[in-house]
């Protein structure tokens, strides 16, 4: 696995590289504009060609993150066409800065209820892939299941993908706190659920992963993210995740809580002793 976190690009995209490079990164992620606002401008060139060539130097493997205010099935047609105009600057900008994919969370259904939420989800999707052509993959991520959110079951995102048109454009971002949070796994029974993952073909999309601890127990549908460690999925789920081998390969990086950015190098650190 390649261990990291999210890093901010407001200083330049070259500059975030350096800073995940020094804080002993081997992957990271990042906003490619506010991650509150669907404002964003295109990557310039020049600056994406010299992260590039930087990630290329350090061996480093960068995902891109759409902002939180998206929602792929918001009932609501102004929002959805933001959602979809937002969602593929996105894309080209994870595409210019060489980004291995776009994470973005599963939609909320505002009270239309699962099966709306899911058809309006489709939808949305088919008309951003129509839109966006280019190479760079969007990474569905799993949710805690707060208020109308969609996504918590993994069986939920890979129907989601099965139903859009271009579904090999369509892979996952596997989310540790949101899937303890939902109450699909418990780091005791980790095996059995990397198995069935494993058995509906959705470990084999699997493309990044978010290594967080939960502020809150198991089952609560609360997104709210805590230190390696230091919330409800603890020292010893968190290094049973990380020695089972089931991130073989994969970006894994961390998006707890700090007050910046230094503070994730011993943690990063922290993440790598407990994998002895």
């Amino acid at each position: 696995m390649k261990l990291g976190c999210h890093i901010s690009i407001s200083q330049g995209f070259p500059q975030a590289v350096e800073s995940a490079h020094k804080l002993g990164c081997e992957a990271f992620q990042f906003f490619t504009k506010n991650p509150r606002g669907f404002r964003g401008k295109p990557a310039d060139p020049e600056a994406a060609a010299r992260g590039r060539a930087l990630m290329a130097q350090y061996g480093l493997v960068a995902i891109a993150h759409a902002p939180y205010i998206t929602n792929l099935s918001t009932p609501d047609p102004e929002l959805q066409a933001l959602s979809i105009a937002s969602l593929k600057l996105d894309l080209e900008n994870a595409e210019a800065y060489g980004a291995i994919g776009c994470v973005c969370h599963m939609g909320k259904h505002m009270g239309e209820g699962e099966a709306s939420g899911l058809a309006r989800m489709v939808e949305t999707l088919n008309r951003l892939l129509e839109a966006y052509t280019g190479p760079c993959q969007l990474l569905l991520e799993n949710t805690a299941g707060q208020g109308s959110e969609l996504g918590t079951r993994l069986e939920e995102l890979m129907e989601v993908r099965s139903r859009v048109e271009q579904p090999e454009r369509i892979a996952f971002c596997f989310d540790t706190c949101h899937a303890f949070a939902a109450g699909i796994y418990r780091p005791e029974e980790w095996e059995d659920f990397v198995a069935h993952a494993r058995a509906i073909g959705y470990w084999d999309l699997l493309k990044a992963v978010h290594l967080n601890d939960s502020k809150f127990e198991h089952g609560s549908r609360k997104d709210r993210h805590a230190n390696l460690g230091k919330g409800f999925i603890g020292e010893a789920g968190i290094a049973r995740l990380l020695r089972s081998g089931a991130f073989e390969g994969l970006p894994v990086v961390l998006e707890t809580p700090v007050s910046d950015e230094a503070e994730y190098g011993p943690e990063i650190a922290y993440a790598r002793s407990l994998l002895a």
